[in-house]
């Protein structure tokens, strides 16, 4: 049930609820992708970003992680960034990093409906505010590293004006849009095959639309209308309207999830994942060398490098290599194996580490996680799938970077409306009896944030007491 319009308004302003969202964003930070100003580069426990941060009164519809930037869309069809802007990916017309959000002005005029960030650039759809149909409805906007500008400019490329665009996606230094009829242009650098044209090229590459998709080998490749698409660092996945997987570019890390790779450790064309075969994927997330597939029963699929613990399979599990190399075949499967079964709804993959939310409402992640970007533990390397028990709310949208994440949550009904109340007056006087009452109430999320909120609060209580006694002790022997 939904209480309040499509702004995050509701009629129960009386109670000072402003939002139906929240985003919490944790992991490193050194260029304040976090959103924070904290001494420390990392922030190893998630936390909510004020709202003054942002000074509106909407909810939050999407949220993305690049390198070391962050970005988020609005209800209202704004949208903030924050983080490192080396090359102007934060979209304002400068170069200058910064720790908090701040609204691209010079998106004003348009209505921001979905972002995607690449390393060191992004993309947003977007549909002009004042539209007296003659205009796209959904118009995409580039900035950053490789897109001729540090401010957002409208880009066509490849397609006729006024296509509609459904989705883009950005890797490390290529760009692949989708438009509603199922086709995919790619742009960027093509020196590993990412742009799927059937060659290598050096330099910056213009827009083309990619037409050859290889669904077996020993026929030409044909036409294939394309329902989602994912960019990781040097490789791109799709997913076709019948659920079947493409992907293509780098695979020397068995990321492609192919037996065997046609060009040394490279795929030049989009070719199917025969491995799925049977299987209809609904999702698809490409990270570094890693990829991760959903399928529409719920069933989580991996397949690429393995050495920081992103596969979730484990230090070692049986890992298959495209080569016979030895040190090849410890961290690498180039073949989809199963991780999580059943339940699993929404999947990101960053650089080395993966997140999962699932159908009870709980957040998993694994991977690389010296700045705890992957799991709740204090480990370099989070093998297995482990809870993330900090968030508050409906797990809307998932988002993972170089070395950070982010989790969109929303609110739903009154009783969520409350939760997030709640879990924004915790302290340490009162949190075990807001544990106790949201446990009788079955607010598991909440229950779990405050007792892991009272653990980081003990452990920080116990290390001050023992610096504190270390202090005293030296100025006695002083």
């Amino acid at each position: 049930m939904d209480l309040g319009d499509e702004n995050g308004y509701s009629g129960f302003q009386s109670l000072s609820i402003a939002t139906k969202s929240a985003i919490y964003v944790w992991g490193y930070n050194e260029s304040g992708q976090t959103g924070r100003n904290g001494k420390e580069c990392h922030l190893r426990v998630p936390k909510r970003l004020p709202w003054t941060h942002f000074k509106l009164k909407s909810r939050f519809i999407d949220i993305a992680c690049g390198r070391e930037h962050t970005a988020a869309v609005s209800a209202d069809g704004s949208l903030f960034t924050w983080g490192s802007n080396d090359f102007g990916q934060l979209g304002d017309g400068t170069e200058e990093s910064r720790k908090h959000p701040k609204k691209v002005k010079q998106l004003q005029y348009e209505f921001v409906k979905s972002i995607s960030c690449g390393a060191h650039c992004t993309a947003a759809i977007a549909e002009p505010r004042e539209n007296d149909g003659t205009l796209s409805s959904c118009r995409l906007w580039v900035w950053g590293q490789n897109q001729g500008s540090n401010s957002p400019r409208l880009y066509w490329g490849a397609f006729s004006p006024n296509t509609v665009i459904r989705q883009v996606s950005c890797g490390a230094v290529h760009v692949v849009v989708l438009s509603e009829d199922g086709l995919l242009q790619a742009w960027g650098y093509n020196e590993c095959g990412q742009l799927g044209r059937g060659i290598t090229c050096e330099g910056l590459q213009g827009a083309q639309v990619i037409r050859g998709f290889c669904k077996f080998l020993d026929e030409a490749p044909e036409l294939v209308k394309i329902t989602h698409v994912s960019c990781g660092e040097y490789h791109t996945a799709a997913i076709s309207d019948n659920g079947e997987v493409y992907t293509w570019g780098l695979g020397s890390m068995g990321q492609l999830g192919h037996c065997s790779l046609q060009y040394g450790d490279k795929e030049l064309l989009p070719r199917r994942v025969v491995a799925l075969e049977g299987m209809v994927v609904k999702d698809v997330s490409c990270g570094g060398v890693h990829t991760c597939a959903i399928t529409v029963k719920g069933a989580l699929y991996a397949w690429g490098g393995g050495q920081a613990g992103q596969l979730g399979l484990g230090p070692q599990n049986g890992f298959f290599s495209c080569n016979s190399s030895a040190e090849a075949e410890i961290f690498l499967r180039n073949i989809p194996v199963l991780v999580i079964p059943n339940s699993v709804e929404l999947v990101t993959c960053g650089h080395s580490h993966t997140l999962v939310s699932t159908k009870d409402g709980r957040i998993h992640g694994w991977g690389y996680n010296s700045y705890g970007q992957a799991a709740n533990k204090k480990c370099t390397y989070a093998w297995y799938p482990s809870p993330v028990d900090w968030c508050v709310g409906v797990a809307r949208k998932l988002a993972a970077g170089g070395g950070h994440s982010a989790v969109l949550t929303d609110a739903y009904t009154l009783k969520e409306l409350c939760e997030f109340r709640l879990a924004d007056s915790v302290n340490l006087s009162n949190a075990t009896e807001i544990e106790d009452v949201a446990s009788r109430n079955d607010s598991d999320a909440l229950a779990r944030l405050c007792k892991r909120l009272r653990e980081q609060w003990l452990t920080v209580s116990s290390c001050d007491c023992d610096e504190e006694k270390k202090v005293v002790a030296a100025n006695k022997e002083a």
